[in-house]
């Protein structure tokens, strides 16, 4: 999916929420697949979330404590159809978070409804083991037959759970997050950003261009209507 032709960053998540919370399976992923737009991190980070690593103050910005560990993605994750190990972490490298109000409601009424497994994990399957990639994906193909237009629905838009995480990046950046911050967020370099939302960041960087030339006619304007006449 091409993140620069996401015509509203958070379209498929915002309206795939009511059925997610409906009933079925859809109730315990829906801040699952929150965590990936919300908080652009990878499917493995969140089959993996703890409690520990979450502060959820009751009001205002939370914030999750991603630390150690290797995360890697299936080959149905990549975009080359092959398996990778995305990134290695120091085991006590630890990489912050700031979640928005809206995500930090999601978590708490989470933690409320679910509780955590005897491990301090968030998310866990009926029998309280991990998250089965083909469960969640199947969720979130119901999801998509919910949110999208017949139309929507043939092409790459949200096509799969990891999507998310790329369409909440672009999200950040549509927000005029400076990309080193979403790079850092996110847990990547800042050249593989670049190299990824290229695109989306040439039509920020003409939008930025557009707001320095404005600024730097009306300094000019201004400025020569306070020069001494004659």
């Amino acid at each position: 999916m091409d993140p620069a032709a996401v015509p509203n960053p958070a379209g498929c998540f915002a309206c795939s929420i009511p059925w997610l919370a409906s009933g079925g399976r859809g109730p315990h992923l829906e801040a699952f697949f929150g965590c990936m737009y919300f908080a652009a991190m990878w499917p493995a980070e969140v089959i993996h979330l703890r409690i520990d690593q979450c502060h959820l103050p009751e009001t205002g910005w939370g914030m999750l404590n991603l630390s150690g560990g290797v995360v890697t993605s299936g080959k149905e994750w990549a975009d080359d159809g092959e398996v990778h190990s995305l990134k290695r972490r120091a085991a006590n490298a630890t990489r912050p978070i700031p979640i928005p109000p809206q995500f930090l409601r999601m978590l708490r009424a989470h933690v409320k409804r679910f509780d955590v497994a005897p491990d301090g994990r968030l998310f866990r399957n009926e029998a309280g083991n991990y998250v089965d990639a083909a469960a969640y994906g199947i969720t979130w193909a119901r999801a998509r037959e919910y949110a999208l237009t017949r139309t929507e629905r043939t092409s790459r838009l949200a096509k799969r759970p990891y999507d998310l995480r790329r369409v909440g990046m672009s999200f950040w950046l549509y927000s005029g997050v400076d990309p080193a911050e979403c790079a850092r967020r996110a847990g990547q370099s800042i050249e593989v950003l670049f190299r990824h939302y290229a695109k989306f960041l040439d039509g920020l960087r003409e939008q930025a261009n557009r707001l320095i030339e404005h600024s730097m006619n009306e300094w000019q304007r201004v400025s020569q209507g306070d020069a001494p006449e004659g």
